[in-house]
């Protein structure tokens, strides 16, 4: 049984709201720092140690995310520090989408990882039904009780047991923009979907494509469709969707993605068009966007606070070269949706629990805080290890927001229609985005593979 959440409030979506709001604010002054300026004074990787680590002398672990590049450089960082704590030796393993998939493989093989850090709570779930997945001892108890939310715990238990940490979390709603492409084609930040679009076709019409579209990455565009939802057609019935309670046949759904064609329909929007958005991945869609002064591939790029990562991979300067603005509002509200990682122990060792704990902790999370593109839900996390004001706003709004927050719909989905490169929603969406007049046979798709994956 997929762990859901129930009873989420509209009250506090609108304080979610406020992390694009508090961003928006910090940009303006263009004082943030840059993640490649130095940390803030007492911010010094390893200069606290909040929880007490067994000694793991000659104990070696194995840790598989789907991380990549400079995140995964990051982490990377954080286990180094466990590696000086314990005397364990750590080695990252790099994961495949679906996580599902490349875990079954390796469990096969008898040689699964010591963790795992799941993108989905999909995921999550399956790795507990096959049985892969150990509940957390009680040390990371404690941290998770000291530490965080109920919402965030429940999220990381399933059937009333607790088995995951989530250690990192995301606001995957801020449009981030090239401030000389837009002072260049006299562009103003927009604040509703018309705005938006009115603001892309200005950018368009100065010779620069308005919106760096990552089309490769399927999990992008359910991004993009969901904050349309989400604002559109509002929280329950986002709830009812992510459920799969209404069928993805719906007319809401339609008129979201009628909605998403207006932008994704107009090839001179898109960085290389339709086609040259449907190859573009992820990273190379913020950093072509922060690249070429006022003459980037695109002016926008859409995505959560974890962008700043692939940014500092270009010699823009957040505050200054590079801002941000919230989602526009389609609907009444502008939306907030919210991502995250979940750490799951995968063998009964002395060693999976105590990086559990480590993670569950406010020493793990600060490390990468000061890295840069990182958010954590932990609530003992000092907000001055955050290199900049942009991102110690988005994780300051994200704790004030406690327990209710709308959670990534497909996330939430089975990792088989909702975490799977070239198969479910990630494939439907790409071929609508190729051919963004089909909404009604987009609809059929999403239905059919979200009927199957579902069970109903």
């Amino acid at each position: 049984m997929r762990t859901q959440r129930t009873g989420r409030k509209t009250r506090t979506w609108a304080a979610l709201a406020a992390a694009g709001a508090l961003a928006l604010t910090a940009c303006g002054g263009g004082g943030g720092k840059d993640p490649k300026e130095d940390p803030p004074a007492g911010a010094t990787a390893g200069s606290k140690e909040s929880v007490a680590l067994p000694k793991l002398d000659g104990e070696k672990l194995e840790v598989a995310a789907v991380w990549t590049g400079p995140e995964q450089e990051n982490f990377t960082k954080v286990l180094k520090e466990f590696e000086k704590r314990t005397g364990a030796k750590v080695t990252f393993v790099p994961a495949q989408d679906p996580i599902v998939t490349f875990l079954g493989t390796k469990v096969a093989g008898g040689q699964p990882p010591d963790v795992a850090l799941l993108p989905q709570v999909g995921a999550l779930t399956a790795a507990v039904q096959n049985k892969w997945a150990q509940p957390v001892g009680p040390e990371a108890q404690a941290q998770l009780d000291k530490n965080y939310s109920k919402g965030w715990k429940d999220l990381g238990a399933v059937g009333g047991t607790q088995y995951g940490v989530y250690y990192k979390a995301a606001n995957k709603s801020l449009v981030w923009y090239n401030t000389k492409a837009f002072e260049a084609a006299g562009a103003k930040v927009p604040k509703t979907w018309p705005e938006f679009l009115a603001t892309a076709d200005t950018v368009s019409a100065s010779g620069v494509p308005a919106v760096s579209v990552a089309g490769a990455d399927g999990w992008t565009l359910t991004d993009w469709f969901e904050n349309v939802y989400l604002s559109q057609a509002g929280p329950e019935m986002y709830d009812k969707l992510a459920k799969h309670q209404i069928k993805w046949t719906d007319a809401s759904v339609g008129e979201a993605l009628r909605t998403l064609a207006a932008l994704f329909g107009r090839k001179d929007f898109l960085a290389g068009g339709q086609s040259g958005a449907l190859s573009t991945e992820f990273p190379k869609s913020v950093t072509q966007t922060f690249t070429g002064g006022d003459r980037p591939a695109a002016a926008m790029v859409f995505e959560g606070d974890f962008v700043a990562v692939n940014i500092a991979q270009t010699e823009a300067k957040i505050g200054a070269d590079a801002k941000v603005f919230p989602f526009p509002a389609v609907g009444a509200k502008a939306p907030v949706v919210s991502g995250g990682d979940v750490a799951v122990a995968l063998k009964p060792s002395k060693g999976a629990q105590a990086l559990l704990t480590f993670l569950a902790s406010p020493d793990a999370a600060e490390i990468q805080a000061r890295q840069g593109g990182f958010v954590s839900p932990n609530k003992a996390v000092d907000p001055a290890a955050y290199p900049n004001e942009i991102q110690r706003g988005i994780a300051q709004a994200l704790i004030a927001a406690g327990d209710d927050f709308r959670f990534d719909m497909s996330d939430q989905a089975p990792a088989a229609f909702g975490g799977t490169p070239g198969a479910g929603e990630w494939k439907a969406l790409q071929d609508f985005l190729a051919n963004p007049s089909d909404v009604a046979g987009t609809q059929a798709r999403l239905e059919a593979d979200a009927a199957k994956a579902y069970g109903n």
